[in-house]
């Protein structure tokens, strides 16, 4: 019987949030990098947009937080709204080095 990905299953997981290394290299629709922890990269403004809005909780019943607050922590967002702010600032320093 096969085994699914390492990024489906627990051992390619990062517990402080998003994938560990054996997680992104199992994952095969594409290339997938390390977390930008800090810095203007577009890459990282994507991304906090994108996880800023997505639905759900940050947080579980029981007060431990949620696999997409561990990830916005992992790419220096505190929250959703820290995420959203965060990416929109990143993205209006950009357009400004562009002109």
């Amino acid at each position: 019987m096969a085994k699914s990905p390492a990024w489906t299953r627990k051992e390619g997981k990062n517990p402080t949030g998003g994938l560990n290394a054996k997680g992104r290299a199992s994952y095969k629709g594409g290339t997938l990098k390390a977390p930008v922890k800090s810095g203007d990269n577009p890459r990282r403004a994507s991304f906090l947009a994108r996880m800023g809005g997505m639905p759900g909780p940050e947080r579980k019943p029981n007060g431990e937080p949620t696999r997409l607050l561990l990830s916005l922590q992992a790419w220096g967002a505190s929250s959703k709204s820290d995420a959203k702010a965060k990416a929109a600032a990143i993205s209006k320093r950009n357009k400004g080095k562009k002109k």
